[in-house]
C-alpha cells in the first residue's frame, strides 16, 4: 500500500489512502481519478482557471495567522453599539468553543442522539425568556439587527393594522440595526419611519410595530410603558431590543407589556470575534409563539412515556413553506447559544446580577468624570466635552482605550465586564479631570424587583467541577463527527482540522470589536482580502462580500443585487424567480424575502430540470424574470448535462442565474459557476471550506457575483469599507458577519492550496460513488447522470421497502442509531428516501462500517422489521423485564461485532412529536 505523506496536510484531511483510493476505484470500474472525474463531469463545465496556491503545513499556517492574529491591536473596547468585551470563564472556552464533541455535531434534526445540546438549548430559551419577562424564546437568530427585521415581520403579520401602516423605529436604536431593518423592509413593501419616539411620542398615522432599545443606544434608560400601551391602542405590536445583562438589574420588557423582545447574548461570555458569530435572541408573548422565526426546542416524550427534547412545530420553519414563507430562516447560532446559556448556568442569577452591579458601578464611576448627558443608564454614558470630543478619542487611544466619537461635542463611555478602576482612572487622565464622585442611577421605577432563572439548572453548577461533568453528560448524550461519520447530503459534514480550528479563540481575533478603527485591524483586513480573493477564483467570479453570516443571508443578499441590478437599468418590472421544483426550501423563502414571484419549473424524472417546462416558464414570462435559482450539481446529486444552456436560455429572456453554492464540493478545482453561465452564488463555508456546524450554527453565507453585481453588494453604515456605496444596505449587523470564524476557511485554503483542494473534491465524489455502487444491490439508487454516476452525494430510495413492508424511512434512520450512525439527510429531496454524502473525510474503514450497517439494516427489514420499528434501543430498555420482543437483546444491542468495543447508547427511545407539538413546552 502507498503510505500518504503524512506531512502534507491533505493527506490528514482527505480520509482514503493512495491504497483504498484504488480499491474504490476498482470496485467501480475506472483506472484512476482523472478518469472517474471525467465520466462524472459534463464537458459543458470543465473549466477552472484557479486557484494556483502552494500548500504549507500546518505549523506554516499557525505561524502565518499569528502574524496576521499580531498584526491587529487588541484595545479596550468602549464602543458599546451592542458589543462588549466579557469574560469567557476558561472551563466553558476548552469545553464548549474548543471542543468537537460540541462544535461538529449537526442540526438536532434526529432528536434522540441530539438530547445533550438540546437540553443546552431549551436552557438558552429558559434563559432569555426569564429575562425578558416574556413567554417563550426560541433557540437563537443570527444576530441582534436580523432579529429585528424579524420581529418587524412578525409584527406586521401579527397586527391588524391597515394595509399601508408603517413599522416605527425609535431614533436611539443601534444604528445597525436601523440598517438592516430598512433592508429587510424595502423589498417586501413595508415602510419604515425613523423617529423621536421617548421625546415625541409615537407618530400620527396607521403604525403596525414599533422598535425601541432599552436600554437605548446612546445609553440612556427609557421607561417604555406609556409608549407600548400607546402603540397597543392603535394596533401595533412592539419589540424591544434589549440587553440580557442590563436586565438582570432593569424591569422586563415583558413587565412593560412588550409584544417582543429581540437583542444578542454575546456578552454573556462570547468574543466580540470582530462582529460573530454570537445567538441573537427573540422571545414573544404567549399567543404569538407560532409565528416565531427560526428553531424552537420543547419537550415532549419517547416511547417510554420519558422526558425528551425535540425541535417543536419542526414543520413550521419557514423555509420549509417555500414561497409562502414570511422568514427565510433555517438555521441558529447553536454553538454561540450554548456558549451564553452556559455563562448564566455558571453564573446563576446571583452571580449575573453581581456582574452586572460591577459593570453599573463603573459606569457611574465614568459619569462622574463630566458632564453626561444622561443621568439615569446602565453600563453606557455619553459625557459632553464641548469642542474637544475628537481630541478625548484620540487621547484615549494614547492611553489603549477606543472610546465612540459622537459629535464634536459628544463622546460615548461603555463599561462592560472587564472594565476596571484602572480604566477608569485612565479616562480620568484623557479628561484631564480630578475625578468626581460615581453619579448616575437605574430609575426606582425600573428596577427590577421579581425573580428569575429560578429553575435548579442555574444553581446546582457553581464550581468547575460541577460545569464540567455537566458538559461531558451532555456531550456524552450527543452523536456528533468525533464519534463517526455523519453522512448528510447535501450539509457536506467534514473534517474541521484542530489546526483551522485553534486560532479563533487567539485574543488577535477573537478580541477586536466590529466598529474599532480600521487600522486597528490590519490582520482582519488582510485576511478577508485574502479569503474574498480566494473565493473570486475558486468560482469564476469577479467580487465577494463576506457579510452574510448564513447561506440564507446569501441567498437573501444575491437575489438583492440581481434585484438591484435590474432596477437600475429600469427593469423594475422584473420580479419572477423561477425555482426548480427540487430546490432547497430557503431558495423560494429567500425569493419571497426580495419581493420576488416565486414560479416553480419542474424536474425530470432523472432529477434534472424540465427543460421544456423552463422554455415555457420563460415565455410565460418574457418580460417580467428577473432570475432563475438552480443548485449545481442538482439537490438530486446529479451533474446535469444541460446546465449551460440552462443558464443561456435564461440570459436570452433577459434574467440573471443564480447557482445555490450548497454543493460546491463537487465542483472546487474542476469547474467555477462563474465560467459556465452562473452570475451570483453563495458560499456555503460552514460547508465546502470546514466552518464546522456547531449543532446547528455557526454558519457564513458569503455572496459571489459577476462584476456587473459587484455595485450590489451589501454595505455598512458605519464601515464603508465593507461594501460598495451603491448596494442596497446591510445584510447583517457587522460589517464583515461571522468575522472571527473567517480563519478557519483562510487556514483551510492554504493547508490545501489549489491541487489539494482539487483532490478533495475528486475524492469526494468517488466516496460517493463507492457508497452508491455498494448499496445499489440492496436499496434502489434513485438519481444517477452521465456513464450512471452521481456527484458527490446519492439518494437510495426506500419507498418499495416501505409499500411491501410498511418499514418507513424513519425507522431505518432510527435503527441506524443503534449502529451508532446519524442517518443521512431523510426524505429531501424526495419523501421516503436517504440521501447520503460521505465527503472526503472519511476513509474507507468508515464507509463500509456505514454501508455494512446499511446492509444490515436491508436483511433486517426481511427478517426482523420490529428491530426498526422499535429503534432506537436503550440500555434501560434492554434491561427491562419481561423481555418480550421477537427477537433477542444481543441482536437489539450489538448487531455487528464491531459495536461492542465502542457502543454508543441512546439516552432516549423513540421521541413523540407529535405530543410535543400538541403539549408545547419550551421552557425548563
Amino acid at each position: 500500500m502507498t503510505q500518504p505523506d503524512l506531512d502534507r496536510f491533505t493527506a490528514r484531511h482527505i480520509g482514503p489512502s493512495d491504497g483504498d483510493i484504488a480499491k474504490m476505484l476498482a470496485a467501480i470500474g475506472y483506472a484512476s481519478l482523472d478518469d472517474l472525474v471525467s465520466a462524472a463531469v459534463p464537458d459543458a463545465i470543465k473549466a477552472f482557471d484557479g486557484l494556483e496556491l502552494d500548500p504549507l503545513s500546518e505549523a506554516e499556517v499557525l505561524g502565518a495567522l499569528r502574524e496576521l492574529a499580531d498584526h491587529n491591536e487588541v484595545l479596550v473596547s468602549m464602543v458599546g453599539l451592542g458589543y462588549h468585551d466579557t469574560i469567557t470563564p476558561p472551563v466553558l472556552r476548552r469545553n464548549i468553543l474548543e471542543n468537537p464533541g460540541w462544535y461538529t455535531a449537526y442540526t438536532p434534526y434526529q432528536p434522540e442522539i441530539s438530547q445533550g445540546r438540546l437540553e443546552a438549548l431549551l436552557n438558552y430559551q429558559t434563559m432569555v425568556s426569564d429575562l425578558t419577562g416574556l413567554d417563550i424564546a426560541n433557540a437563537s437568530l443570527l444576530d441582534e439587527a436580523t432579529a429585528a427585521a424579524e420581529a418587524m415581520a412578525l409584527c406586521r403579520r401579527s397586527s391588524k393594522a391597515p394595509a399601508g401602516a408603517v413599522f416605527v423605529i425609535d431614533a436611539d436604536c443601534h444604528p445597525q440595526t436601523i440598517a438592516v431593518v430598512e433592508t429587510r423592509a424595502e423589498p417586501l413593501g413595508l415602510s419604515v419611519l425613523v423617529a423621536d419616539v421617548a421625546n415625541d411620542a409615537l407618530p400620527d398615522g396607521d403604525v403596525f410595530g414599533l422598535l425601541v432599545q432599552y436600554p437605548a443606544s446612546s445609553g440612556r434608560i427609557v421607561d417604555w410603558a406609556a409608549a407600548i400601551e400607546a402603540a397597543h391602542e392603535r394596533g401595533a405590536l412592539v419589540a424591544v431590543a434589549t440587553d440580557l445583562l442590563a436586565l438582570c438589574l432593569l424591569r422586563s420588557p415583558g413587565a412593560m407589556g412588550a409584544d417582543v423582545a429581540i437583542g444578542s447574548s454575546q456578552r454573556f461570555g462570547v468574543p466580540l470575534m470582530f462582529g460573530g458569530p454570537h445567538a441573537g435572541f427573540m422571545a414573544v408573548r404567549s399567543g404569538l409563539e407560532r409565528s416565531l422565526p427560526g428553531r424552537l426546542v420543547g419537550v415532549s416524550v419517547d416511547a417510554d412515556g420519558d422526558q425528551a427534547y425535540r425541535l417543536a412545530l419542526q414543520t413550521r420553519e419557514q423555509h420549509i413553506r417555500r414561497e409562502k414563507a414570511t422568514s427565510n430562516i433555517c438555521t441558529a447560532q447553536v454553538l454561540l447559544a450554548v456558549m451564553a446559556s452556559m455563562y448564566a448556568v455558571y453564573h446563576g442569577p446571583e452571580g449575573l446580577a453581581a456582574i452586572a452591579s460591577r459593570v453599573h458601578d463603573r459606569a457611574r464611576a465614568m459619569a462622574g468624570l463630566g458632564d453626561p448627558a444622561h443621568d439615569e443608564f446602565f453600563d453606557t454614558v455619553r459625557l459632553r466635552v464641548p469642542g474637544r470630543a475628537a481630541a478625548v478619542v484620540e487621547a484615549a487611544l494614547d492611553e489603549g482605550i477606543n472610546l465612540r466619537l459622537i459629535d464634536r461635542d459628544t463622546v460615548a463611555i461603555a463599561c462592560d465586564e472587564t472594565t476596571t478602576e484602572e480604566h477608569v482612572a485612565a479616562l480620568q487622565h484623557v479628561l484631564a479631570v480630578d475625578g468626581g464622585a460615581p453619579r448616575g442611577s437605574i430609575p426606582t421605577s425600573l428596577v427590577r424587583d421579581d425573580y428569575y432563572l429560578t429553575h435548579p439548572v442555574f444553581h446546582e453548577h457553581r464550581s468547575e467541577t460541577a460545569i464540567l461533568r455537566y458538559l461531558r453528560r451532555l456531550a456524552d448524550k450527543d452523536v456528533a463527527l468525533d464519534r463517526s461519520m455523519i453522512p448528510l447530503g447535501s450539509c457536506t459534514m467534514k473534517l474541521n482540522a484542530t489546526a483551522e480550528m485553534e486560532p479563533i479563540t487567539w485574543p488577535g481575533f477573537a478580541g477586536i470589536h466590529p466598529f474599532a478603527p480600521l487600522d486597528q485591524a490590519d490582520g482582519y483586513r488582510v485576511l478577508i482580502a485574502d479569503l474574498e480573493r480566494w473565493l473570486a477564483e475558486m468560482t469564476g467570479y469577479e467580487a465577494v462580500s463576506l457579510q452574510p453570516n448564513a447561506g440564507s443571508q446569501g441567498e437573501l443578499a444575491g437575489l438583492l443585487a440581481i434585484r438591484e441590478w435590474h432596477r437600475s437599468r429600469g427593469d423594475d418590472g422584473r420580479d419572477v424567480c423561477l425555482i426548480p421544483s427540487s430546490a432547497h426550501g430557503t431558495n423560494a423563502a429567500s425569493a419571497a424575502m426580495a419581493g420576488m414571484r416565486v414560479v416553480v419549473v419542474a424536474c425530470d424524472d432523472q432529477g434534472n430540470v424540465d427543460l421544456d417546462d423552463l422554455r415555457a416558464k420563460l415565455d410565460a414570462n418574457a418580460a417580467t424574470v428577473a432570475a432563475l435559482m438552480v443548485t449545481y450539481p442538482s439537490t438530486h446529486g446529479v451533474f446535469e448535462e444541460a446546465i449551460a444552456d440552462i443558464c443561456a436560455a435564461v440570459h436570452d429572456a433577459g434574467g440573471q442565474v443564480y447557482v445555490d453554492g450548497a454543493n460546491l464540493n463537487a465542483l472546487v478545482g474542476l469547474a467555477q459557476p462563474g465560467k459556465f453561465g452562473a452570475d451570483v452564488s453563495h458560499l456555503n463555508l460552514h460547508k465546502t471550506f470546514c466552518i464546522p456546524h456547531g449543532g446547528g450554527g455557526p454558519g457564513v453565507g458569503p455572496v459571489a457575483v459577476r462584476a456587473h453585481l459587484a455595485p450590489y453588494l451589501p454595505n455598512h453604515p458605519l464601515v464603508p469599507e465593507a461594501g460598495p456605496d451603491t448596494g442596497p444596505g446591510p445584510i447583517a449587523a457587522a460589517p464583515w458577519g461571522s468575522a472571527g470564524i473567517l480563519p478557519i476557511p483562510w487556514a483551510y485554503i492554504r493547508l490545501m492550496g489549489g491541487a489539494g483542494l482539487r483532490r478533495a473534491t475528486e475524492v469526494a465524489i468517488l466516496n460517493a460513488n463507492y457508497i452508491a455502487k455498494r448499496l445499489g444491490a440492496h436499496y434502489p439508487v434513485l438519481y444517477t447522470g452521465r456513464a450512471g454516476l452521481v456527484a458527490h452525494e446519492c439518494i437510495v430510495d426506500l419507498r418499495p421497502i416501505t409499500k411491501e413492508t410498511g418499514v418507513t424511512v424513519d425507522d431505518v434512520a432510527k435503527r441506524l442509531i443503534d449502529y451508532g450512525f446519524h442517518a443521512p439527510t431523510m426524505s429531501f429531496p424526495v419523501a421516503g428516501t436517504l440521501m447520503i454524502e460521505p465527503t472526503e473525510s472519511e476513509d474507507l474503514t468508515e464507509i463500509e462500517r456505514f454501508c455494512e450497517a446499511m446492509i444490515a439494516i436491508r436483511a433486517e427489514v426481511d427478517r426482523q422489521p420490529d428491530l426498526l420499528r422499535n429503534a432506537p434501543h436503550t440500555a434501560a430498555m434492554l434491561l427491562r423485564e419481561p423481555w418480550e420482543q421477537p427477537y433477542t437483546r444481543e441482536e437489539a444491542a450489538y448487531p455487528v461485532a464491531s459495536l461492542r468495543e465502542g457502543k454508543y447508547w441512546p439516552p432516549v427511545r423513540r421521541i413523540d412529536g407529535g405530543y410535543g407539538d400538541r403539549n408545547l413546552m419550551c421552557a425548563c
